[in-house]
């Protein structure tokens, strides 16, 4: 089954148990759905891969123009259910969003991803991805 971009609030329901591997704060597919729809207005995109009808890869995205990088096609979430990995999914979602940088113009592909994801990490750079920078976090909330 071919890519699809989640737009709707049941599509973006539907992308909740697979995103909430990666981001276990999400609350509920309610709680998903409310913060996406506020990303979209911002140029976030979610993209989902279903094998056999359920979602099984999961990828939030937006394109933005950086002082850094120019036009960059870059990646907040990347994940693929438990289940599903090392069958290919990960490859073709990951695939598929460079091809999209592409058609958009894009001069970088990029995305973070937590230290603690030695896996995704061998992934990524056995899709030629190289690390480039640290990224550094600093919480305000109390």
């Amino acid at each position: 089954m071919p890519i699809q971009l989640a737009t709707s609030p049941a599509s973006i329901a539907r992308c909740f148990e697979v995103l909430r591997e990666l981001r276990p704060s999400l609350e509920s597919e309610a709680d998903l759905v409310a913060k996406v729809q506020q990303k979209q207005s911002e140029g976030f995109q979610l993209a989902f891969l279903e094998h056999e009808e359920e979602v099984v890869t999961v990828a939030g995205f937006r394109v933005m123009h950086m002082l850094v990088s120019g036009l960059t096609l870059y990646v907040d979430d990347l994940v693929t259910g438990e289940q599903f990995r090392s069958q290919g999914h990960g490859k073709t979602m990951l695939d598929w969003l460079i091809a999209h940088a592409r058609e958009r113009g894009c001069q970088h592909f990029s995305l973070d991803s937590g230290t603690h994801r030695q896996s995704a990490h061998a992934f990524y750079f056995r899709e030629g991805m190289r690390i480039s920078s640290f990224h550094f976090v600093l919480p305000l909330k109390p």
